[in-house]
């Protein structure tokens, strides 16, 4: 057979990470307005003596070192999509972004609780006039944010596997909302020490922000790191793609599913046949909704497979 026969065989690893996608020019512009606002939030805070107000600041810088991590992920997997060393191609940087954006996600909380604690132990007069003011810009640039990046969370419907959606994306989301949080909690931490004069509420605001925070990043942690040690997809995948091949004459032995990439997967099938089909006949019985891009699939005559491995 010439190369040119054999090269039509050939699979390509890339499955699609070439592409560009959606959600980095929507980080980019998230990135620059992030940036901005947290700059302001900064100095104001400082300036005024508001330990919510610096603690929101501190974490939109948080923000803008993990969305910058999720735009350098973007594209270093679309430049390397094609590179022979990654078996199956880059997707999981997406997941390993969203992995280092969760541990920034955690820092940072830690980082809202020792300066929350710092302020209790040795409070400051606060200016509220100008602390509310720019926290609710703050707000409403969250909420720009927000809708510029548009992630939507999983349907749950079993049809993949549970992580299947766009770790950087949904990494980049879960900081604005993370922002969107610490500014609510110190406009009401500012407006409670303003108008009753609970300015210790002000550094208690600041830890309740970080305990959510933190929770955000465990769930987000775990998440990413089922895409990178490869977990098993839920049983009900597995338990789709046993009914779509099994029958009374084949029966599926061994059967693994893990994902590649943003809503991609690969899967290792060993079937057990008295009456065998080719591989790719095998193939063609999984569901298409499942987003399955590479498959192996490996048949054996029933008679010629030991009973002890069956």
């Amino acid at each position: 057979m010439s190369n040119r026969e054999l090269a039509a065989w050939h699979e390509d690893h890339s499955f699609g990470q070439d592409q560009k996608k959606p959600g980095e020019s929507r980080t980019i512009v998230v990135i620059a307005i992030t940036v901005a606002m947290m700059v302001i939030e900064i100095v104001a805070g400082r300036l005024y003596e508001s330990m919510a107000l610096l603690a929101d600041g501190l974490h939109m810088a948080s923000h803008a070192a993990a969305l910058t991590i999720s735009v350098f992920a973007y594209i270093y997997a679309r430049r390397y999509a094609h590179d022979a060393c990654y078996s199956f191609g880059t997707g999981k940087v997406n997941a390993l972004g969203g992995f280092a954006g969760a541990l920034l996600l955690g820092i940072f909380s830690l980082m809202m609780v020792w300066e929350s604690v710092h302020r209790i132990l040795d409070p400051a007069e606060i200016s509220f006039n100008q602390a509310i003011l720019v926290a609710a810009i703050g707000l409403v640039v969250n909420a720009i944010c927000a809708t510029v990046l548009g992630h939507t969370h999983d349907h749950g419907d079993g049809s993949s596997c549970s992580h299947g959606h766009d770790h950087n994306l949904k990494a980049a989301y879960m900081h604005v909302l993370a922002d969107a949080l610490t500014s609510v909690l110190a406009i009401v931490a500012l407006l409670a020490g303003k108008f009753w004069g609970w300015a210790i509420l002000d550094p208690i605001i600041g830890i309740v922000g970080a305990i959510v925070v933190a929770k955000w990043s465990v769930g987000l942690l775990r998440s990413t790191s089922d895409v990178l040690l490869d977990r098993q997809a839920t049983d009900l995948v597995l338990d789709r793609i046993r009914d779509a091949i099994e029958d009374d004459d084949h029966d599926v032995v061994d059967l693994h599913v893990w994902s590649i990439g943003p809503g991609l997967y690969a899967t290792e099938i060993i079937i057990v046949s008295s009456n065998p089909v080719s591989p790719g006949d095998f193939k063609k019985m999984l569901p298409d909704d499942l987003s399955i891009a590479h498959a192996a699939v490996e048949v054996h005559q029933r008679e010629d497979v030991p009973a002890s491995a069956i």
